[in-house]
């Protein structure tokens, strides 16, 4: 049975991978520091016997023993908070940069040879080409956030260019689905389980994003993985479709019966580096024969529902 390491095991998209990989038969480790993770999120495969959770910081701990006879890392631990990297700027360079470091050597001491990293749309900033490929030119840096995932990005490619590693680089659009905690699906539904009558948004809402689903992400990332086989394999993940923030605001409201009142604030852009348009080309990773079963529209949905049905997690801070 292959072994897989998970880092950032309790998060949204870790949680659901962890039980992705129980479910394709691989035996799981799962790190994570529960800074932001939530162990709740874990609740469902912690009885696994092929589930192993340690709860553990990789910035500060020697994280090296975790890493014997593990066939591959998918490593998703990070700071993800992109709206307020400037109050915190050491985050960015520690959680994103100096973390993925210590990953690549405790697997270079334990020879493990192949890494999965959830990048981001973001590395593309403000780009020209629309929808934007994963060779295109790199306009200036937008966010702290995307400067740093690019960074890890730049440090996984030269460690696998040295040391005969092969790497998964895969830049998502945002994520929606189950276990969703953090971004503008959360914040509308939290605002207005608090005030049905009043919600304020970041920018004009007029930003367009495309969304995909956490079930089409995780397959992708699967499919991809047997499909290429370069030494360095940088892939987008998205779908074929946009909407505006407006458009998911109608959607969200439908759900909840509410006709708030909406007040905007700023422009085009919700705070510095907030992207008014991301919309990423996906022939890559379509080439396999992958293609998303979930629309936006599908995913606002089953994630307003979801957080609906979770008043504990609306509760956090």
């Amino acid at each position: 049975m292959k072994k897989i390491l998970v880092t950032g095991c309790a998060g949204f998209i870790g949680s659901n991978l962890v039980k992705f990989l129980l479910n394709k038969r691989y035996q799981v480790i799962g790190l994570d520091n529960l800074s932001t993770g939530k162990k709740e999120f874990l609740n469902e495969v912690l009885t696994s016997k092929f589930f192993t959770f340690h709860k553990v910081d990789l910035f500060k701990n020697d994280i090296k023993k975790y890493f014997k006879n593990i066939e591959t890392v998918f490593h998703l631990a990070a700071n993800a908070d992109v709206r307020f990297g400037l109050k915190h700027r050491n985050k960015d360079i520690q959680q994103n940069i100096i973390v993925t470091h210590n990953i690549l050597e405790a697997m270079l001491k334990h020879k493990v040879k192949k890494i999965a990293f959830s990048s981001t749309g973001s590395v593309y900033g403000e780009s020209d080409q629309i929808p934007t490929k994963e060779n295109c030119p790199f306009p200036i840096q937008t966010s702290l956030y995307g400067a740093s995932k690019l960074s890890a990005e730049s440090i996984i490619s030269a460690y696998c260019e040295g040391y005969d590693i092969k790497s998964y680089l895969f830049r998502f659009v945002s994520i929606l689905g189950e276990k969703y905690s953090h971004g503008h699906v959360y914040d509308f539904i939290k605002q207005l389980k608090r005030n049905k009558n009043e919600l304020r948004v970041l920018g004009d809402g007029n930003q367009r994003k495309s969304y995909l689903n956490i079930e089409d992400c995780l397959e992708a990332m699967h499919i991809a993985m047997k499909y290429y086989k370069d030494d360095i394999n940088i892939i987008n993940l998205g779908t074929d479709e946009h909407c505006t923030v407006k458009d998911s605001i109608k959607t969200i409201c439908k759900i909840m019966g509410t006709k708030p009142r909406i007040k905007y604030k700023g422009g085009k852009r919700g705070w510095i580096g907030d992207n008014p348009f991301i919309y990423l080309d996906t022939k890559k990773i379509r080439a396999t024969g992958w293609k998303p079963k979930f629309t936006i529209k599908d995913s606002i949905e089953i994630t307003s529902n979801y957080l609906l049905r979770s008043e504990w997690l609306l509760k956090k801070k």
